[in-house]
């Protein structure tokens, strides 16, 4: 089968890099299945998993995204992701307490821009966390 190339990026580091025959992930739209040769596009992400499917592997290597960009080409994904984690790494204890810190900072926050930029972790951290509940149901 085909492959297209793939490339999830944070701000921090490279996530995956490598070839797949099908990546899907949350678009602002719905869900998204992207396969070589697709149609170029650019849009937003929602909070969620980008699931890329390798070649001769049953299961798919996920990644946990809090938004972001998507680019496609018809030979190549890319994910600019605000914050990404792959699968294995996520860490519900250490989530629920990043979340509940946040919360606390929120209380205290007066300043607009300040007031965003911790709401916009709560949401990421929150989503997060559903994303653990549910790799943990499919186990």
């Amino acid at each position: 089968m085909a492959t297209i190339k793939v490339h999830v990026v944070s701000a921090e580091e490279s996530i995956f890099s490598g070839d797949a025959e099908l990546v899907s992930l949350p678009g602002m739209s719905g869900e998204l299945g992207i396969l070589p040769g697709h149609v170029p596009l650019i849009t937003l992400i929602r909070p969620g998993f980008v699931r890329i499917r390798l070649a001769g592997k049953s299961e798919p290597e996920q990644v946990f995204v809090a938004g972001g960009v998507l680019e496609v080409q018809p030979d190549m994904v890319t994910v600019l992701a605000d914050t990404a984690v792959r699968s294995k790494d996520l860490d519900e204890a250490r989530a629920a307490k990043a979340l509940e810190e946040v919360r606390a900072l929120r209380q205290v926050a007066t300043g607009e821009l300040e007031i965003a930029r911790l709401e916009a972790e709560m949401a990421a951290l929150a989503a997060q966390l559903v994303a653990i509940k549910k790799i943990r149901q499919q186990r």
